[in-house]
């Protein structure tokens, strides 16, 4: 366990990965990361850190939510940083959700330059993509472009 004085300050943590301050002590409050504080209350993280941040930096850029990124780190036994074998665990369970959005996003460029599918029956063309307007029983909203 490295002593105080092996740890980083949060400055020097948020210039190594990039983050901002606000987000290190955003997701330390949310459990992600942790810190010890100094006897003057300052906080100090273990340079581990720095992969962890990496970690929620990646899985964030791919478009997982906070709560996805907390459940996959707490899965690490100990709460631990991720080490690669880790790494190669964590992005094979995302990699599914992935494409999975891929393939939604694939489909809505496909169909951007066709109906919306609102429902609302006044565009000529409607009556070729929505006749009878069947997509009213899906509810509202525009179902042809909806991604979800």
């Amino acid at each position: 366990m490295p002593t105080i004085e092996q740890r980083i300050t949060i400055g020097a943590l948020s210039k190594r990965s990039g983050i901002a301050t606000s987000a290190i002590r955003f997701y330390e409050e949310r459990g992600l990361i942790k810190s010890v504080r100094t006897s003057g209350n300052q906080r100090r993280f273990p340079r581990e850190t720095l992969r962890r941040l990496a970690v929620i930096k990646v899985a964030q850029s791919l478009g997982l939510t906070l709560e996805a990124i907390e459940s996959a780190l707490s899965a690490l036994p100990n709460e631990r940083t991720p080490s690669q074998s880790d790494w190669e665990d964590l992005s094979s369970a995302w990699r599914d959700d992935l494409n999975i959005r891929i393939l939604s996003l694939v489909a809505l460029r496909d169909r951007l330059t066709g109906c919306i599918g609102c429902g609302c029956l006044s565009l000529e063309k409607c009556s070729l993509f929505n006749p009878g307007d069947d997509l009213a029983a899906r509810g509202p909203g525009p179902h042809r472009l909806s991604v979800e």
